[in-house]
């Protein structure tokens, strides 16, 4: 049977677990943006090369949370518009490590209690002040799921200072395959009614108790399903099925496949696909 479009899909499975927690969320009456989350800029600072090392803070409140860069099925992903932003030629975002919730039997990707999430921006005139305007939309979810909508300001000029904040996120990103001293790594495509189904065995130290695979392709409007991953040894092996609009089988990119494997030690990123 061909696959639901992924937002409807989204939609139905978080159907059952919201009307399930309808009642609470009643009682304790519907909660606002303002009420769960607060951002800011961290303005950071300059670096050699005329680069802005800066950041967008998000706090929210007690057991909330908001998703990475691929929030897994049972996620909402967030979008960025930097568009209005002024002397800025491009912006570069470093994901820290996200961590794996489980919610109703349904799996998500993300952060609980505060991203601060760095951005790396190269302006037009490092001489120049910077204006970083961030247009940002994103889930946020703790009984229930609301959607967020920030627009966020910031001038930035002068040489700035270290932030222990922006510093510890930068540490916190994840490890290259590398640093982690993945051994290689084997995909195998194989096509399905609708799409495709890839698969990779790496050669990788165990990274903890668990590990959860989150596949990703340079091209967004591949829908990609939650893995199965399972490990043997020194090899860890996943799979995930890839579904294009098309929903036939695609010619798939290699090189824009990132596998990031995700434990309770923090996370490895893995940067292309070879077959094997």
């Amino acid at each position: 049977m061909p696959r639901l479009p992924r937002v409807l899909a989204l939609s139905i499975s978080l159907i059952p677990a919201i009307a399930g927690l309808a009642p609470a969320a009643a009682m304790a009456g519907p909660a606002t943006q303002d009420e769960v989350l607060q951002a800011v800029v961290l303005t950071g600072w300059q670096q050699p090369d005329g680069r802005r090392m800066a950041a967008l803070r998000l706090d929210l409140a007690p057991g909330w949370k908001t998703y990475w860069r691929s929030p897994g099925e049972a996620g909402i992903p967030p979008q960025f518009d930097w568009s209005a932003s002024v002397n800025v030629r491009s912006v570069r975002l470093h994901w820290p490590a996200p961590v794996v919730f489980e919610t109703n039997g349904m799996r998500s990707i993300g952060y609980r209690d505060q991203l601060v999430l760095p951005v790396e921006v190269t302006p037009l005139d490092p001489a120049r002040p910077v204006r970083l305007v961030a247009g940002v939309e994103l889930g946020i979810c703790h009984d229930i799921c609301l959607p967020a909508s920030l627009r966020l300001d910031a001038g930035i000029e002068g040489k700035g200072a270290p932030d222990r904040l922006i510093e510890a996120a930068l540490q916190a990103r994840p490890r290259s395959a590398k640093e982690a001293g993945l051994a290689g790594i084997r995909c195998r495509v194989e096509p399905i009614d609708d799409g495709l189904r890839l698969s990779a065995d790496m050669g990788l130290p165990p990274q903890g108790q668990s590990e959860t695979v989150a596949f990703e392709t340079s091209d967004r409007t591949i829908w990609v399903s939650e893995s199965v991953a399972a490990r043997q040894g020194a090899t860890l092996s996943a799979s995930a099925e890839l579904v294009a609009p098309s929903a036939r089988p695609f010619a798939l990119d290699r090189s824009g496949i990132t596998l990031t494997v995700i434990s309770e030690r923090g996370a490895v990123e893995v940067r292309g696909c070879p077959a094997g």
